[in-house]
């Protein structure tokens, strides 16, 4: 018996639950279905329907079913998708929004027999061109439904997360399987990056998550946590290949916390599932597609069609099951076929493993599957030509590159493949070629286009791998962006010197595109630079601390500005991060902080002998331990940075600050202005540590906070009040301490620093001055660290006089920090190579036809 037959047997157990609507129940679901089923109408039927992931869509597509009619699932939003097939099949009834009303519309009766077999037709997934449907039976559904639940052990007890659209046939399957046990499914509203996902699964008390290689790219980025999901028991992905050191970083998650992970891998051809890894063989087999599903039968073919049946030999994979589609449908009068195949030619060149798992090794065509979408190479190409480009498209399973000849823009020919696709931008490439590469017998030479895409993807490797070195030891793809990989603001400043030596200029919003898309930017010629404020204001303050250190000058409060950047590189590169809770992003940038600080401490202990112990636990500001057992008092702005941060990260992972900062960050701002500025008047009388006060964190964390007001101060009252507030507290700060010159400059030097940073957050300089800024700014860290080593060990032997001493000891600071910089960076990007081994990226050539 049908599964949709069983629906009224479950009772009251919970059958759906959307988010913020009350759950809906086996029983409520049959009443609705039968509804809808009876609005259908008793004579068989096929009904095109936009799956959108909603209640009326659900209910709809299970009516059809149930109703015995045949359903054809279109991808929602698309318009042109819905008239094609409308155009090509004819239904007789359409369910779909129409106004912003969910609505039946019903045609005129095309009178073509439906196959009494014939239950569902999805589309092949990233076809492009006429539309080709898969035909699938009720058995087909049924029984791949039934394989699915068996092998991961589904109970009525379940609650999987719908985060994949449904009328894609991973998704489908996700929703059947569930329903065919008795189990239940939230149909999530958010996707796997966005804010609250987590929440919404914590709360809805899933016990799977089922996805695509991306969707777990996306979730190891954003720090996604099993640990937050006490009631997960498993997660599966399938719909393309999960790089094995992704699959191995969360099977090792999964199992840690008692879950399991299971590889899957299935062609819509087959209803859904072919095969797959049992979580239990998963360490040892993760570049498998493992086993046939139960009732399934995996085998290889070789090139003239005969069996192969040892192991190591690569052959098409073959499967055959009651989950073989009937077939294909062009038109309307392909629905009244019959099933026309036995077994399923996947394309795909596979090889037996001796323990009975296969691995899949390549592809027979020129076809990719990306991001769970199975692309045409050819079909791109005709999609191209019919826009008058001229272009041999290749790719792998991670991008497409079309080589073209036909003169118009990369970015338009970009554009085109992404709608012919499907794709975002992430995944396509275009290169300009004079000619096309062709073979004697006159066919593109797909192997030559794939060495174009990999010299192209060369020439573009600088910045790549620049983006490699600063982020290393994790690894960076041409999808990631600054922002996805949680870069803070060294990275930030390090990473815009290197865009503006490559190509002239520091795009605007750089942060959020991705690396791959700022590689192939053009570099831009002329003799002025847009550089972002805090960026010369960082290189300026470093400057004055040098100064500062070097000579007996009235000229205090680089550090003090440095703080203030502090607080606003904290908003504007982890704050949305933190409104998330996911403050490991915020440790990590503190930890490669500090570990460039480590070897000043372990130098300094080595030379005393002893261990300095308040600089190790990073608390020798709070002027509570004797200044011959730590280091000299300069350091005190790196430890006051790392207590900032960690109180941050400590406030933010409370829920209920990140729930009030998430809804209002610049009215929290604001009132932690008022607490911390309230705290650096009232800590001295109940905290005197003396002269050292101003080096306390409680003396200048509201600089920090400072710097977040003013980076979340979007709007011009906003901006107006935090001026306001600037200019009645610097000056008052100046008075208080002390009254004196020093005073005046240091917190007048606040005072327009704010102003700057608000209402002049970029600024168009002279190269000149960008290619001196920048190089200072992006070393500035190091020149803080390393700035006095030379004139305290070496200079100071010297008999100079003054003037040529500070000369030199401010030059050697700034050379010192220079060189230091470099160092990391060297060193970093020999750990890197070392690691990959030299391998480049790339796409993998395509066999030539």
């Amino acid at each position: 018996m049908d599964f949709l037959q069983r629906l009224a047997g479950f009772g009251e157990r919970t059958a759906l639950v959307f988010p913020g609507r009350a759950a809906i129940s086996y029983a409520e679901l049959s009443r609705r279905v039968a509804a809808m089923a009876a609005e259908f109408g008793a004579r068989r039927k096929l009904v095109a329907l936009e799956a959108s992931n909603s209640e009326h869509a659900i209910v709809a597509y299970l009516a059809a079913r149930a109703g015995g009619h045949v359903v054809a699932l279109i991808a929602p939003g698309d318009a042109l998708a819905f008239d094609a097939f409308e155009e090509d099949f004819r239904p007789d009834l359409c369910a779909r929004p129409f106004d912003g009303r969910w609505r039946i519309v019903e045609r005129q009766s095309a009178g073509e027999a439906l196959h009494p077999d014939l239950a569902v037709l999805l589309a092949t997934s990233g076809s492009t061109g006429k539309s080709r449907f898969v035909r699938l039976s009720r058995t087909n559904v049924e029984s791949n439904a039934g394989a699915i639940a068996s092998y991961l052990g589904l109970t009525p007890e379940d609650r999987a997360a719908l985060i994949l659209p449904f009328h894609y046939s991973y998704g489908l399957s996700v929703l059947n399987s569930h329903l065919a046990v008795g189990a239940s499914v939230f149909v999530s509203a958010k996707g796997v990056a966005d804010k609250g996902f987590t929440d919404d699964l914590r709360a809805a008390g899933v016990t799977n998550i089922s996805g695509v290689p991306y969707s777990y790219e996306l979730m190891d980025k954003t720090g996604f946590s099993v640990d937050e999901l006490p009631s997960l028991r498993f997660m599966t992905v399938a719909g393309g290949r999960m790089p094995v050191g992704l699959a191995e970083t969360f099977r090792r998650r999964l199992e840690a916390a008692g879950r399991q992970l299971f590889l899957m891998y299935g062609q819509t051809e087959a209803t859904a599932r072919i095969a797959y890894v049992p979580s239990e063989a998963m360490a040892d087999n993760p570049d498998s597609i493992g086993i046939a599903i139960p009732g399934g039968e995996l085998a290889l073919a070789g090139e003239d069609g005969s069996r192969i049946d040892g192991s190591g030999e690569a052959g098409e994979l073959v499967y055959r099951g009651p989950n073989v589609m009937m077939g294909y449908a062009l038109d309307r009068n392909d629905l009244a076929r019959g099933a026309e195949i036995e077994e399923l030619r996947t394309g795909d060149l596979a090889e037996r493993r001796e323990n009975g798992f296969f691995r899949v090794i390549g592809r027979l065509k020129r076809m990719s599957k990306i991001a769970g979408l199975r692309i045409s190479h050819e079909a791109v190409e005709h999609a191209l030509a019919s826009r008058g480009v001229v272009a041999a498209v290749t790719g792998d399973d991670r991008r497409l590159v079309a080589a073209f000849s036909s003169g118009q823009a990369p970015e338009d020919v970009c554009k085109l493949m992404i709608t012919a696709s499907g794709l975002t931008a992430l995944h396509v490439e275009a290169v300009a070629v004079d000619a096309l590469p062709r073979l004697a017998s006159g066919k593109v030479d797909c192997q030559a286009v794939a060495q174009l895409a990999r010299r192209s993807q060369k020439a573009d490797a600088g910045i790549t791998e620049a983006f490699g070195r600063a982020f290393y030891p994790r690894r960076v793809t041409p999808s990631d962006s600054f922002e996805v990989l949680g870069g803070d603001s060294l990275l930030y400043v390090q990473l815009s010197l290197t865009l503006e030596r490559k190509l002239g200029r520091i795009p605007e919003g750089w942060e959020k595109i991705p690396v791959g898309a700022l590689a192939r930017l053009g570099s831009q010629k002329g003799n002025r630079r847009v550089v972002d404020t805090d960026m010369l204001m960082r290189a300026l303050a470093i400057l004055l601390v040098v100064l500062h250190h070097a000579t007996l000058w009235p000229i205090p409060g680089g550090a003090a500005a440095l703080v203030m950047l502090v607080g606003y590189g904290l908003a504007r590169f982890h704050g949305a991060a933190l409104m998330r809770g996911e403050t490991s992003r915020l440790l990590r940038a503190v930890a490669a902080n500090l570990a460039v600080y480590a070897p000043l401490v372990a130098g300094f202990s080595f030379a005393r002998g002893e261990v300095l112990w308040p600089s190790v636990f990073l608390v020798g500001n709070l002027g509570i331990f004797d200044p011959k057992h730590m280091l000299p008092y300069l350091y005190w702005f790196v430890e006051a940075y790392a207590q900032v941060m960690l109180i941050v990260a400590a406030l933010f992972s409370l829920p209920a600050v990140r729930r009030r900062v998430a809804a209002n960050p610049f009215a929290t701002g604001v009132a932690a202005l008022v607490v911390t500025v309230a705290i650096k008047i009232l800590a001295p009388k109940v905290w005197a540590v003396g002269a050292v006060q101003i080096f306390t964190v409680s003396d200048v964390f509201y600089l920090a906070v400072f710097g977040w007001c003013v980076f979340h101060a979007r709007r011009a009252r906003q901006r107006l009040l935090v001026l306001g507030m600037a200019v009645a507290a610097f000056p008052f700060m100046a008075y208080w301490g002390g009254n004196w010159t020093g005073s005046w400059v240091k917190f007048m030097l606040q005072l327009a620093c704010v102003a700057m940073l608000l209402y002049a957050p970029r600024v168009t300089v002279p190269k000149q001055v960008a290619a001196l800024a920048l190089p200072v700014a992006a070393a500035g860290y190091h020149i803080y660290l390393f700035h006095r080593l030379v004139p305290e060990l070496l200079l100071s032997q010297l008999k100079l006089p003054w003037p040529a001493m500070t000369t030199l000891s401010v030059a050697t600071g700034i050379l010192t920090g220079i060189a230091a910089f470099h160092a990391q960076k060297a060193l970093t990007a020999w750990l890197a190579r070392r690691r990959s081994g030299g391998a480049a990226l790339g796409a993998h050539a395509a066999p030539a036809e």
